[in-house]
């Protein structure tokens, strides 16, 4: 077809296929609803401003809870060119309510949902009339100035060092040619001409797009290839879990809302997309050359240097009469990119450890976002009473799962938030001991971040157990009653609004007896002379300065404290 195809007039309703689950317009409006979007309609520059501005909520102090969603409704490029196309950035995951939105579930359904979707996954439905090729442009026609890629308001992530615009939240669809099974996957896409985009097929090492390239290379031929630029929320989110290659993503994507998935056939490429995609990019992936690729500022918090990678010669765009770009934050972490990965990958890694390995103790695996961006720091929460070989069992079990994540493995006990890297220093130094409670892991791959050539692409990991292996005194903070009621007087005063950070009381680390409890709960009451009376009968000349009462064998036994909430 060598001319831009047009639907005429307004679309039928009835012409739209039926189906279950929300498309991008049914999420952006359920944003605004809850008060979780911001609409600008003011002139945005898509190379300039677009991105710096969403990203001041994640570099500018503001809380996780107080993120929002943007839509940009007025957007023009660096040299004024004006776009019809709205672009929707931080819509999926910029916190965790509006991924929760996005999922249809709560948030502590994440991990039940996704395992009931990866074991039950649904089949697409095929259709003929989809919305996604309202508009199609193919042969000649995509030639035309503004017809290409020159006509989508893709933006410019990190400006003053990205060397061009570049898809983001962009969904590359493949097929292995030898069991004809679609991959999904998100990868970015430099902008090279209006009709050629980069593809970087980032940290895959084998599975999906990687494979099958190598494969059609393998055939002398291009590899067909679909990049979807905007979807309904349960296939983007599918699109960044990490799934066998024998899985495609859109079966999971309909066991996830529970109904098919509808597809269409691309026009110029033998392959499915989803019917309800915003914009479709199709065209060939060459194999027989590489190109470089790259400058651009990646999610390790630095700027990914020029590689050879692939690229693909663009065949068709089509698209919704109302499509709306969709892009993601990602570069420095927290972003829109880490919390998508995030919400997911933490369920996915304690199923590994608690279904997989059968280790019981285990509670919750916390990936740190910030600066590190999920990978490379990953804390265990274990039980107390969790066996020590068990708690290693567990951290080697983490180690193994994910190549590129764990180069910082550390196990700590529940009273440890996992979000507070304070605390996790703090367990690391009073609980562990660097002789016998830490191991190293060799011949771990490089994995995400800047490329060094020290150790030829291999490194390692560093393996802590910082749990209490014996009972120890009581942390160092007023109890909770007497924190509880200081709160209330603060309140009182009008002074700044209290962020408590754990711990924010003491409790018992086991060490503490029913006669300290006593004398604690006398001093309180304004009774520690008593305390000083029955402290002087116990007097002794036999003993050094700074003995331990506790190693006296002739001293009077302590009572234990009972356990008290």
């Amino acid at each position: 077809m060598d001319m831009a195809v047009k639907a005429k007039g307004k679309p039928r309703m009835s012409a739209a296929p039926k189906r279950g689950y929300p498309d991008l317009h049914d999420h952006l409006r359920t944003l605004e609803k809850e008060g979780l979007l911001v609409t600008v309609d003011r002139k945005i520059s898509k190379d300039t401003e677009m991105h710096p501005l969403v990203r001041w909520q994640f570099r500018g102090g503001i809380a996780e809870k107080d993120r929002k969603a943007f839509l940009f409704t007025n957007v023009i490029d660096a040299k004024g060119k004006h776009y019809d196309i709205p672009v929707a950035v931080g819509v999926l995951a910029t916190n965790r309510p509006i991924y929760a939105i996005g999922m249809d579930c709560d948030l502590d359904k994440i991990e039940e949902t996704w395992n009931h979707a990866i074991a039950n996954p649904i089949p697409p439905k095929i259709v003929t009339d989809a919305p996604c090729q309202e508009i199609v442009i193919t042969g000649k026609a995509l030639k035309k100035p503004g017809q290409g890629l020159d006509g989508l308001p893709i933006p410019i992530s990190t400006p003053g060092w990205d060397v061009s615009p570049y898809t983001t939240l962009s969904q590359y669809i493949t097929k292995d040619p030898d069991t004809g099974i679609q991959n999904m996957g998100i990868y970015r896409g430099q902008v090279k001409a209006p009709l050629r985009l980069g593809m970087n097929p980032s940290l895959e090492l084998r599975p999906g797009i990687m494979t099958h390239w190598e494969k059609m290379k393998a055939k002398g031929k291009r590899l067909p290839a679909a990049v979807i630029l905007g979807c309904p929320p349960c296939i983007a989110y599918t699109s960044a879990q990490k799934l066998p290659e024998t899985m495609d993503e859109l079966t999971v994507a309909g066991g996830l809302v529970g109904c098919p998935i509808n597809v269409v056939k691309a026009k110029t490429v033998d392959l499915y997309v989803p019917a309800e995609a915003e914009i479709v990019i199709e065209g060939f992936i060459h194999t027989d050359e590489l190109e470089p690729e790259a400058p651009f500022g990646e999610s390790h918090g630095h700027v990914n240097l020029q590689e050879y990678n692939a690229f693909m010669e663009v065949t068709a765009i089509t698209r919704r009469r109302d499509a709306i770009l969709t892009s993601i934050i990602s570069q420095v972490t927290p972003s829109e990119s880490s919390l998508i990965k995030r919400v997911a990958l933490e369920p996915m890694f304690l199923t590994h450890l608690r279904d997989t390995l059968g280790i019981k103790g285990i509670k919750k695996v916390s990936m740190h976002e910030p600066l590190t961006n999920l990978r490379k720091v990953l804390v265990l929460v274990v039980d107390r009473k969790m066996p020590n070989t068990e708690v290693w069992r567990a951290i080697y079990g983490a180690s193994a799962l994910h190549r590129a994540a764990g180069k910082y493995i550390i196990a700590v006990n529940e009273d440890i938030d996992p979000n507070d890297a304070n605390a996790l220093f703090w367990a690391m130094s009073y609980r562990a001991n660097p002789l016998i409670d830490l191991h190293i892991l060799p011949h771990r791959d490089q994995g995400h971040g800047p490329r060094s050539h020290r150790n030829g692409g291999q490194d390692g990991s560093v393996l802590i157990d910082a749990t209490l292996k014996e009972d120890f005194p009581p942390v160092s903070l007023p109890k909770k009653p007497f924190m509880e009621k200081a709160k209330k007087i603060w309140e009182e005063l009008g002074l700044p609004p209290l962020k408590p950070e754990q711990p924010w009381f003491g409790y018992s680390l086991g060490e503490w007896s029913d006669e300290f409890d006593d004398m604690a709960e006398a001093a309180v009451r304004g009774d520690y002379f008593e305390t000083g009376k029955q402290i002087a009968k116990r007097r002794r000349s036999d003993v050094a300065m700074n003995t331990e009462v506790r190693d006296l064998t002739d001293e009077p036994p302590a009572k234990k404290a009972k356990k008290k909430k």
